[in-house]
């Protein structure tokens, strides 16, 4: 059952690098913070994966501490863009 998961998690391994190519070829925001949340999710995935296989729980733990983090970058994200978005209609307000 461990040799499954952990050939599960190079699989998830193998779609982030396709999201981190597509981060590295992207001009628009929404689209890295979309990838760079595919890598966060995939990451937290691989970690689980392993975890379980190895039965390491710590691993466990930091694969949930970095769906914490995820889920803040998110919130920050989306804080920064209302930010810019607001500056840039008072500005054509004026």
């Amino acid at each position: 059952m461990s040799s499954f998961l952990l050939v599960s998690a190079v699989l998830v391994l193998a779609s982030i690098a396709i999201g981190l190519v597509r981060i590295l070829y992207s001009r628009q925001a929404a689209d890295c913070m979309m990838a760079a949340q595919l890598v966060g999710t995939g990451g937290i995935a691989v970690l689980l994966l392993v975890a379980v296989a190895t039965e390491t729980a710590p691993t466990g733990d930091v694969a949930l501490m970095l769906a914490l983090l995820a889920a803040f970058a998110s919130v920050a994200f989306v804080g920064g863009m209302r930010g810019t978005g607001s500056k840039a209609t008072e500005g054509a307000d004026k």
